[in-house]
């Protein structure tokens, strides 16, 4: 290794040591003196002289601000060993053969989870068991194995969604990362309850009314924000919020997405979503709805065009909530033909799909580039989640559409998918966009920034229009990292949560940068 090279790695020590940033302005020297004009391209280059580093590169991109996550479920998302750990609090057992979580007492063959902390080897076994931790395919596909670990640990979930939501929104700020929306699942009890007296009716609206009449879904509203409220004050304890010593997720705005089963009897779909378009609709803590589970499966193909009309009907009554699909996390060989023609297309022209996730199958859809040009002109976003694409799917690099949808003018963000089961972070999504797709440092800020645009907060954008990232007036003239801005630019800072977040990053880009064209051996 250079000398040159081992002094970037050495020093990059520096860039990591910025802490979580003010909404607004800087303070002490950076206020007086932000970043210089050449400080971006001097930190592109600092990127593509670590880009063959692995060690450096990894320090750079984790200390990179990062945007938003929008494609992020709660229950997937925190660490195993936080899962185990409640598992064994909580006096839970684990079953001897399938190795899930379930109430005491213990069936014949099974031990309780607490072992865990005097058996080693017990406890690598569940974290195996219940994430991709050295998985390799053999009997048991990389799809099969993921989508079996949510049952295992479902159980643990229930009563602690605060705890796990400290975690994950700790792993984000700690990553640079201004904003989370995070899926959840409510009353899935009251639901199924709810949906079995009103039954199925092909007639949607009358459907609705059987559903609002008598506050039934009321009172599931009702439960639903409870149950928030519950986990918002579990957050707040986990995180010290408020206190001397908040951790770091306290800073980090977020938003929930609620997560409906599509491979749930068409009743309950329909319940569901239309739970989810009225928490969304008065309640400002839920944005937005999406359909989860394998989308493969055989209820999810046999229903997803019935999904979609439902979507399409309920956008009507509610035409302010926004949505997000999983749609085409398909390949050949895991479904026909046939089912690997439209789930895109339908997701976006009937269910009112504002942003995809995954969407790997375009280069199978109908019409692929004509559908590519719609997305690209209705700016709808392509939520990529690249190490869940490559552990479920088994496509990565080349094979991957990323780069197809960037040629085409899709706006696109990476996201995690489910980091804890994946044993991933952000950070390692960027690397994969820098090691496989060979990205340079603007195309990865613009990444960043599209993230944020994207993101269903409420307000005004900081920038002119979505085709660019200009300022917007009134902080057309303001600099980011310079002094505070003046009241104009301000005063929309105040009023738009999504302005204010894009701001702060656009100040943690400012520091960034001027923290590695700092550094030695950088070229400016």
């Amino acid at each position: 290794m250079s000398p040159r090279r081992t002094l970037l790695r050495g020093t990059l020590a520096a860039v990591l040591c910025a802490a979580v940033l003010p909404a607004w302005g800087t303070s002490g020297r950076d206020r007086r003196n932000p970043a210089p004009p050449g400080a971006e391209a001097a930190t592109a280059a600092y990127m593509e002289a670590v880009r063959t580093d692995r060690r450096a590169l990894r320090a750079f991109l984790h200390a990179l601000p990062k945007g938003a996550d929008l494609h992020n479920h709660l229950g997937g998302a925190a660490s195993t060993e936080l899962l185990v750990d409640l598992a064994a609090r909580d006096g839970l057992c684990i079953e001897k053969e399938r190795l899930r979580a379930v109430p005491p007492p213990c069936p014949a063959g099974g031990r309780p989870a607490a072992d865990v902390h005097a058996d080693r080897a017990f406890h690598r076994h569940l974290v195996r068991a219940w994430s991709m931790q050295d998985f390799r395919p053999g009997r048991e596909s990389g799809h099969d194995h993921f989508f079996a670990t949510f049952e295992k640990f479902e159980p643990v979930e229930i009563g602690h969604m605060g705890r796990l939501l400290s975690e994950v929104a700790d792993r984000a700020a700690a990553q640079h990362q201004f904003y989370l929306e995070t899926m959840v699942t409510h009353a899935t009890a009251g639901v199924a309850a709810l949906a079995a007296r009103a039954g199925f009716d092909p007639d949607l609206g009358r459907l609705r009314g059987r559903l609002l009449a008598g506050d039934g879904l009321g009172r599931l509203v009702a439960r639903a924000r409870a149950a928030m409220d519950r986990s918002a004050a579990e957050f707040r304890a986990a995180s010290r919020c408020g206190t001397r010593r908040p951790r770091p997720g306290c800073g980090l705005e977020i938003r929930f997405i609620t997560q409906v089963d599509r491979s749930a009897a068409p009743e309950q779909v329909f319940t569901e979503l239309l739970l989810g378009f009225e928490l969304a609709r008065r309640d400002r803590r839920f944005v937005s709805v999406n359909l989860v589970s394998p989308e493969d499966g055989a209820v999810a193909l046999r229903d997803y065009g019935l999904h979609m009309r439902m979507l399409h009907r309920l956008h009507a009554w509610y035409p302010r909530v926004p949505v997000t699909l999983h749609a085409g996390e398909l390949v050949p060989g895991l479904v026909g033909p046939e089912d690997l023609r439209s789930h895109i297309r339908q997701a976006v022209l009937t269910g009112h799909a504002q942003r995809i996730g995954h969407g790997v199958d375009i280069g199978w859809e109908d019409a692929s580039r004509e559908l590519l040009e719609t997305m690209a002109a209705r700016r709808i976003l392509v939520e990529i989640p690249l190490v869940s694409n490559a552990q479920i799917l088994g496509v990565a690099g080349r094979r991957h559409p990323f780069a197809l949808y960037r040629e085409h003018g899709v706006p696109v963000a990476l996201a995690t998918d489910d980091a804890g089961v994946e044993r991933s972070d952000i950070t390692a999504e960027y690397e994969r966009a820098v090691t496989a797709h060979r990205l340079g440092y603007r195309a990865l800020k613009d990444l960043a920034r599209t993230s944020l645009e994207y993101g269903f907060l409420p307000g005004r954008s900081l920038w002119r229009d979505r085709g660019g990232f200009v300022l917007a007036e009134p902080c057309a003239r303001e600099r980011p990292g310079g002094p505070g801005p003046r009241a104009a630019c301000a005063a929309l800072l105040a009023g738009s949560a999504k302005a204010a977040v894009q701001w702060k990053q656009e100040v943690a880009f400012a520091r960034f940068e001027e923290r590695v064209a700092r550094l030695p051996g950088a070229v400016r």
